[in-house]
């Protein structure tokens, strides 16, 4: 599916379009696990091509029993647009067609990214950092590794602080400009240490300062009555608000990037 060509000038936000435009279903993304209908959003002439995921076409989850998928898929929105890192595409909770729903601006992927890659041997190419090995059949196994790259890098900041357990490949999205997104994001935020990604090659090292600094704003807007907390009390739960505020404090007061816990599966499955 291409999405339309025109998008939201300045004057008129991707967020206002996603949130007062007439929200029009033109397909379903079949490969999604729950109801994900692929649409077009008009405002003020303005048009551009979005994802609708309604509340009614979630399935139940055992362990993520609080709250909906949508509403953390918005949440987690609004962590990523507290970091300035701009790593999720503009989401919105809305009602649509099917009653309310996250809805978000579709992202073109570009083709042909080198984020992960299957290679021989034991330790990865210099640009690459190693994540684990993989079965690729006949009794053989192949290193599976991620690129060194500065965005995937933020990126598992950004998953270590909502606590996301499923990142997978396949939610990887680069896009034009150099741009990188990340998306599916409705099993994030549980009280409980459920981090599983595949974006493990820094796992133990120092954060950058750049990392620290975007933590320190994370503390100051998640302090009772700081702007994020108030973003996010009407999306998630108040045990999962402390919950993310202790993340924070527990990634500043380390000064590294998290190890897997041991727990819980570190990598997601399938991975891509």
């Amino acid at each position: 599916m291409s999405a339309p060509e025109r998008i939201p000038p300045r004057s008129v936000t991707a967020a206002d379009l996603l949130a007062h435009g007439e929200l029009t279903v033109r397909g379903r993304i079949r490969e999604a696990s729950n109801a994900a209908l692929y649409c077009t959003v008009t405002h003020e002439g303005e048009q551009a091509a979005c994802v609708y995921k309604p509340v009614a076409g979630e399935r139940p989850l055992w362990d993520f029993p609080d709250g909906t998928l949508a509403r953390r898929e918005v949440a987690a929105y609004e962590v990523s647009e507290a970091t300035g890192w701009g790593l999720v595409p503009p989401t919105v909770l809305r009602e649509g067609p099917y009653g309310e729903g996250m809805c978000q601006l579709w992202i073109e992927a570009v083709p042909d990214a080198e984020l992960l890659a299957l290679v021989e041997g034991e330790e990865p190419e210099p640009g690459w950092k190693a994540i684990g090995f993989a079965e690729v059949g006949e009794g053989r196994t192949a290193l599976l590794v991620h690129a060194d790259d500065e965005r995937l890098r933020r990126l598992a900041v950004l998953d270590a602080v909502i606590n996301n357990a499923d990142r997978k490949g396949g939610h990887l999205l680069p896009a034009a400009g150099g741009r990188l997104y990340g998306i599916d994001h409705g099993v994030t935020f549980n009280v409980e240490d459920k981090l599983r990604t595949l974006l493990w090659g820094w796992a133990g090292e120092p954060l950058t300062q750049e990392a620290l600094a975007v933590l320190g704003l994370l503390r100051e807007g998640l302090k009772d009555g700081g702007a994020l907390t108030t973003r996010l009390a009407g999306l998630i739960t108040a045990a999962e608000i402390d919950a993310t505020r202790a993340r924070v404090e527990a990634l500043l007061e380390s000064g590294r990037h998290p190890v897997p816990g041991g727990t819980w599966p570190a990598i997601p499955w399938p991975p891509v």
